[in-house]
């Protein structure tokens, strides 16, 4: 279908064509948002036995290189994490360069998700957040999204078309987890709102801090397979957990 964010033609392959670019979405009417509410609400994301579904979101431009290395590394975890919850298929997007958006196809093991994360290289250019927040809002609708993950450490777009993105994802009730990197407090302050709308959270990490990413990684993954009350029981014996349901409504 046209625009739709292309997905990998192999096993290892990430679609480098210019129809894989994720689209940016322009402003829903009423009618669109209450017509893709009642859609999300009849697909059931939530309903017991259903398949968790993630969208793993990052930044990779260019400052994020050790970052996304580092991400790369941890990705595994949020797999181990589901084991004994159910199936998670994650689906990464991210974004680098000029007007560069792209997503996967949906991933439901840690060799491919690493695989296809090695042949991506960080590049220099502007976020584009709102992107990420549109494709999160068509794959909700598609076929059900439990969660968001982001990583990132700034933001360079206009705050209040990123929030409005972000509340039609609370609409459809895809809680989006922010995980900021470093301390800019522009980003953190955008980060923080996007969090409210969704119903989700956001917590910071040190930059290169692998220990704490990796449990704010396992918290989200947990949320994603097994709801809130996974998140809960985690909470009782991981700090990640423990911040993460400390701020979901």
């Amino acid at each position: 279908m046209a625009g739709e964010p292309i997905k990998p033609r192999g096993d290892d392959a990430v679609s480098t064509q210019a129809g894989g670019a994720v689209p940016q979405a322009g402003t829903s009417s009423a009618e669109d948002i209450a017509a893709f509410v009642a859609r999300a609400r009849a697909l059931s994301p939530h309903a017991p036995g259903a398949k968790g579904r993630l969208i793993f979101a990052l930044d990779a431009t260019m400052s994020r290189q050790p970052t996304w290395d580092m991400a790369c590394a941890l990705q595994a975890d949020m797999f181990r994490e589901t084991a004994a919850l159910g199936s998670l298929d994650i689906r990464l997007v991210y974004y680098r360069g000029f007007n560069e958006c792209r997503a996967t196809g949906w991933i439901s093991d840690s060799a491919r998700l690493a695989a296809l994360m090695s042949k991506i290289d960080c590049r220099g250019g502007d976020t584009q957040i709102g992107k990420v927040l549109s494709e999160a809002r068509r794959e909700a609708v598609a076929s059900g999204v439990r969660a968001v993950v982001f990583v990132g450490d700034a933001m360079e777009e206009q705050v209040d078309e990123l929030c409005a993105k972000a509340g039609e994802l609370g609409m459809l009730k895809v809680p989006v987890f922010v995980f900021q990197e470093g301390n800019d407090a522009v980003a953190e302050q955008a980060f923080r709102e996007i969090a409210r709308l969704t119903g989700g959270a956001w917590c910071r990490f040190d930059p290169g801090a692998a220990a704490q990413l990796r449990e704010l990684l396992r918290a989200a993954a947990a949320y994603a397979a097994g709801g809130r009350e996974a998140l809960l029981k985690l909470a009782q014996s991981a700090s990640g957990a423990a911040k993460l349901i400390g701020q979901m409504k």
